[in-house]
């Protein structure tokens, strides 16, 4: 089968590899669609694997069983977890299931930029989910990010009164203001370096829009009553980001900061503001079970559509031009590759 093996940004081959083969209690999924994740290009943190089989937002179709196997047919469209939790250590039952140990250590076999792949037994138990009918393999891809999304903003319990300051519109920030105005949120702000992704902000109904420089205290009190933003979600892992959500937050508000630094990287903090002001600071990391199934719900009841931030669907054999447009984001938003063709 073909692979599209990741050794740096620039470096993506179309590789060839055997098809997986499968154990009892395994099974077999046919890709037919992978999202490209701004994960996949953050070199620093992908650089020290490769070469590596990357992809985990998939979508395809069960093409064979394991015997043991039980609940599942072959033909069925599914979406498959990456990365599963064991559910009963002391991080699941306190709702961290991103930080359990299992989940650190799961994985399918070899990665979702490939025709084929082997879901291993514990994946098979706790990380199949089908797509329901009407919703396309494309849009099937947007299952994970979505869920982590739902997983940020569930950490943030953000209420329609609140006005909400996204920092960062790529992908995940656009999903952040969709899925905020879904909960009926009315005011959702959002800045970005890009003009491009501004404008898709601005499309996707955010109430104000502003460039990363214009960013300010006074900007988002001069949109929003005179008062800072309740809940700021920085989607973007730059430190100037990170200061500009202590500068605009309002007193009582919370933080939620979804993307990361490098690991080597630190950030000053304005303890005695945040402590003054009482202001809460959150992340979130990867999805759960049921942030998986209220993906699913949202994409396919049409609450949050998906389809129009797809900018370019390629071939596997266009892997590394997929690669390229994902790592320069100036003119893309999804990039999914289909390996089925």
């Amino acid at each position: 089968m073909r692979v599209a093996t990741y050794y740096n940004n620039d470096d993506v081959r179309i590789e060839e590899m055997p098809v997986p083969s499968i154990g009892s209690k395994e099974m077999l999924v046919k890709v037919h669609a992978s999202g490209i994740c701004g994960s996949d290009v953050m070199e620093w943190y992908r650089i020290k694997k490769a070469p590596r089989v990357l992809g985990h937002e998939i979508a395809g179709e069960i093409v064979e069983l394991g015997d043991d196997v039980k609940g599942y047919d072959i033909g069925e469209r599914v979406f498959v977890s990456h990365h599963v939790p064991c559910g009963s250590c002391k991080y699941c039952e306190d709702d961290h299931t991103s930080v359990c140990d299992t989940l650190r250590s799961t994985n399918f076999d070899p990665g979702g930029f490939a025709e084929y792949l082997r879901v291993p037994e514990i994946n098979v138990k706790k990380g199949v989910y089908r797509i329901p009918d009407g919703m396309s393999y494309s849009d099937g891809v947007f299952i994970e990010p979505l869920a982590c999304v739902v997983r940020g903003q569930r950490f943030l319990n953000i209420e329609p009164e609140h006005t909400v300051l996204v920092i960062g519109s790529g992908i995940s920030g656009l999903l952040h203001i969709k899925l905020a105005i879904t909960k009926g949120v009315k005011r959702v702000i959002a800045t970005d370096i890009s003009d491009f992704r501004l404008n898709k902000a601005g499309e996707f109904d955010a109430y104000k829009t502003f460039k990363a420089d214009d960013l300010s205290p006074s900007s988002i009190r001069k949109v929003n009553d005179g008062n800072l933003a309740d809940r700021v979600i920085v989607s973007v892992g730059a430190k100037s980001a990170m200061k500009q959500a202590f500068e605009t937050v309002d007193r009582g508000g919370r933080i939620l900061f979804f993307a990361p630094l490098k690991p080597d990287e630190m950030l000053p903090m304005p303890v005695w503001d945040l402590w003054k002001d009482e202001i809460s600071i959150t992340t979130s990391y990867a999805a759960c079970d049921h942030d998986f199934k209220e993906a699913i719900d949202l994409i396919s009841t049409s609450k949050i559509a998906v389809n129009d931030m797809i900018s370019h669907e390629l071939p596997l054999k266009e892997a590394e031009k997929g690669f390229r447009l994902t790592a320069e984001g100036n003119e893309s938003l999804k990039v999914v590759l289909r390996p089925d063709k």
